[in-house]
């Protein structure tokens, strides 16, 4: 647990570092050059600028169009991660009893300890790093977004109900908390991480680090946070809460 919380630090940090760093202060224009803005920002902000003119240019709607889109198409990785924490929960017992086993801190105990363990994660057809796949695969994209957002200059001086998209909004940053602090209970629920300390701390800091990070951005990034929030909330719930209702029923079926 503890190197998954250190893990998602790590992608944290790093959306931090490369949001600041790479040309976050440039316009993205057709003419930008570069693998990452021709085939990762510019798609992007055309995308936006598109939906946008088709309403009007109404530029808030366009970003929760493509926010959508975006969030459907990784739904099958989202899917995919999904299934690979449900299969590592379930043979939670039984790796605990392996643990309990050869609980010994000598070598040759330790040896035997992994070998058992790739030998039930082998029988069950688990893949430990397999849930970690689809977030590499995610940061870019989602990386992306944010760079078009930020760097699309056809956004400035266009508002979306009551805030502007280019300044930053006082609400939409506690929205965006809120919304966050809700999706990340949803998914601990019924999970046995709910007791654990470490989640809790995570599950109270994600939703603070969010809204202090939006109270430092444009309303349109703090708009694209809640509509992608609002989406994993909605997955959650048609998903993952069903997928683990049968987890649960099979457990209590044993």
């Amino acid at each position: 647990m503890r190197k998954k919380i250190f893990f998602i630090a790590i992608l944290i940090g790093l959306l931090v570092v490369l949001s600041g760093c790479t040309e976050i202060d440039q316009p993205i224009t057709e003419e930008s050059e570069g693998i990452w803005n021709s085939y990762f920002v510019y798609p992007l902000s055309w995308l936006i600028m598109y939906f946008a003119d088709l309403f009007n240019e109404n530029y808030g709607l366009g970003i929760i169009l493509v926010t959508v889109i975006i969030r459907t198409l990784l739904l099958p990785l989202n899917i995919k991660q999904l299934k690979s924490s449900k299969a590592m929960q379930d043979i939670q017992p039984a790796l605990k009893e392996l643990q309990a086993k050869y609980s010994s801190k000598d070598a040759n105990t330790q040896q035997k300890l992994q070998q058992e363990t790739m030998a039930l994660f082998q029988k069950h057809g688990v893949n430990p790093l397999a849930g970690c796949l689809p977030i590499f695969i995610q940061m870019p994209i989602l990386l992306g977004i944010y760079h078009a957002i930020m760097r699309t200059e056809a956004i400035g001086g266009h508002t979306f109900l009551w805030f502007p998209l280019d300044q930053v909004d006082y609400v939409l940053p506690i929205i965006a908390g809120l919304t966050t602090f809700l999706q990340q209970k949803l998914m601990m629920a019924g999970s046995p991480a709910a007791a654990n300390p470490q989640m809790t701390v995570m599950l109270y800091m994600m939703p603070i680090m969010i809204t202090v990070f939006a109270f430092f951005f444009p309303a349109a990034l703090a708009l694209y946070w809640v509509i992608g929030n609002l989406f994993m909330i909605a997955q959650t719930i048609f998903i993952r809460k069903p997928m683990m209702k049968d987890t649960n029923s099979g457990g209590d079926k044993k």
